[in-house]
C-alpha cells in the first residue's frame, strides 16, 4: 500500500499537471478566439464570442456587424464591461431613436461619468440640441470645449448652427487653451469671418506659442490685407511686434535695409522667385541678379504699407552693374483699393551708389499701399543681364514748403 506522503506527492503532481492542461488549453482559446475576432465577420466574431463570452469588445464588434441583434449586443457589451463608455453612447443613440429619450439621457451621463474625455461630452451637447435642450446644449458644448480634440470643427459647425454669431460661441464655449482657440481661428477663417477673426487671434497671442501659431497669425494679417482692411491687419501687425512674437521694425517700409530675411507677411517684403531672377537680403542691402532669361515682366519686391493721408516722399540708395538706363527698372506704389498706380520712380541704371525716389499722396479713403520694384522689359530692349543693390530705403512725410 503506497504511502500517505507518496499518495500526496502524487495528487499534488497530477493537480499540476491539470492546471497546466487548463492553461495551456485557455491560452489556445484565447488565441484562436483572437484570430476569429480579427477575420471581422459577423460569423467569425460570433465564433470568437462563443470561446470569449466574456469579451466586451467581441460584442461591441458583432453589434455593428449584425444589426438585426445590435441593440441587445450592446447592452451585452455594457453588462459586460461598465466602462466601455462607446457601448454606452451607441446604445443611447438606438433608445433615442425609439422614443426613449429618458433612457437615451441617463446612458449618455454614465457614459461621461467612466469617460471623461470629449466624445461623451460631444454626444451630450449633439443629444440635447436634438431635444432642443439650448441652456443644456451649450453647457456640454462648453464641457466639449475643455477637454479638445484633434478636430474640433464638428464642434463648432454645430455651434454655428445654433448661433451664427461667432463672439457668442466665442464667449460661451472658448477657454483660454490655445490649442481650441487655433482651432477656433482655423474655422472662423474658413467661415470668412475676418472680423470676428481679430479678436481670436489677439487671443491667441495671449495664450499661444510663437514657434507654433506666429504662421496662422500671418495667414489672418495677409486675408485682412486682402480685404483691404487697413485698421484691423495693421493692428495685428503691430501687437505681433509690441508682445515680441517677431523681430520687425516700426519703420517705414519695414526691414527698410533688408537686414535680415523677410517674414512670410504682406507688411513685410515678399521676393518672388523666377527662373533667371534671384534676389537675396544681405549685409549689401537686397541684391537681385539678372541672367538674361528672366520674365520681362516681373515684380522683384514688394511690400505692403499702412500711411495716414498726406504727402509723402519715397526714397532709395542702389548701384547696378551691366544695366543700361532706360530697360524698365523702377518702384512704384500702388493704392491697393483702386488698384491704380499713385507714383513711379524714374528706372534704375547708375554703376556709382545713388539716391532715386518718388514722391505721392494718400487720399481720405486710401490708407493701405503697396510699394513695389519691378522690372517691365521696355521695348526695343534686350532682356537685362547684370546686378542690382539697394541698401536702402525709406519713406517719409513730404514737408511742406
Amino acid at each position: 500500500m503506497p504511502s500517505p506522503v507518496l499518495i500526496r506527492s502524487i495528487t499534488l503532481r497530477t493537480a499540476i499537471a491539470v492546471a497546466c492542461l487548463l492553461g495551456i488549453w485557455n491560452s489556445l482559446s484565447l488565441a484562436r478566439a483572437d484570430f476569429l475576432f480579427r477575420q471581422d465577420t459577423a460569423k467569425s466574431v460570433q465564433s470568437a464570442i462563443n470561446l470569449e463570452p466574456d469579451a466586451s469588445v467581441y460584442s461591441m464588434r458583432l453589434a455593428q456587424l449584425d444589426e438585426s441583434h445590435a441593440q441587445q449586443l450592446l447592452e451585452t457589451a455594457l453588462r459586460l464591461n461598465q466602462y466601455n463608455a462607446q457601448a454606452g453612447i451607441e446604445l443611447a443613440l438606438r433608445y433615442e431613436a425609439a422614443g426613449d429619450y429618458s433612457h437615451a439621457e441617463k446612458l449618455l451621463l454614465q457614459a461621461f461619468a467612466v469617460d471623461r474625455t470629449y466624445m461623451p461630452r460631444w454626444s451630450l451637447a449633439n443629444f440635447y440640441l436634438r431635444q432642443d435642450n439650448l441652456p443644456e446644449f451649450w453647457t456640454w458644448a462648453h464641457r466639449a470645449a475643455e477637454m479638445p480634440a484633434d478636430d474640433m470643427g464638428a464642434l463648432f459647425e454645430l455651434c454655428w448652427k445654433v448661433s451664427p454669431h461667432p463672439e457668442q460661441i466665442a464667449g460661451t464655449i472658448l477657454p483660454d487653451n490655445p490649442e481650441v482657440i487655433r482651432q477656433y481661428l482655423w474655422f472662423l477663417l474658413g467661415k470668412d469671418q475676418l472680423r470676428a477673426a481679430i479678436g481670436t487671434a489677439s487671443r491667441l497671442i495671449r495664450e499661444g506659442k510663437p514657434y507654433t501659431d506666429r504662421p496662422l497669425l500671418f495667414s489672418v494679417v495677409n486675408r485682412l490685407v486682402a480685404a483691404n482692411d487697413a485698421t484691423a491687419s495693421h493692428a495685428l501687425w503691430r501687437e505681433l511686434i509690441q508682445k515680441h512674437w517677431i523681430v520687425a521694425e516700426t519703420t517705414v517700409p519695414n526691414n527698410a535695409n533688408f537686414a535680415r530675411d523677410p517674414l512670410p507677411v504682406s507688411f513685410d517684403w515678399m521676393l518672388p522667385s523666377y527662373p533667371g531672377l534671384y534676389s537675396r537680403p544681405g549685409p549689401s542691402g537686397l541684391e537681385i541678379e539678372f541672367s538674361g532669361v528672366e520674365p520681362e515682366n516681373s515684380t522683384i519686391a514688394e511690400q505692403t504699407l499702412m500711411l495716414m493721408p498726406g504727402n509723402y516722399t519715397m526714397g532709395c540708395s542702389y548701384r547696378t552693374a551691366n544695366i543700361p538706363p532706360g530697360t524698365g527698372i523702377h518702384w512704384e506704389v500702388i493704392d491697393i483699393k483702386s488698384n491704380t498706380t499713385l507714383a513711379e520712380s524714374p528706372d534704375l541704371s547708375s554703376d556709382a551708389l545713388t539716391h532715386t525716389g518718388l514722391e505721392f499722396s494718400v487720399g481720405q479713403d486710401s490708407s493701405l499701399l503697396r510699394l513695389r520694384l519691378i522690372y517691365r522689359r521696355s521695348l526695343g530692349t534686350p532682356r537685362i543681364s547684370g546686378t542690382l543693390v539697394i541698401p536702402s530705403t525709406v519713406i517719409e512725410p513730404r514737408r511742406s514748403i
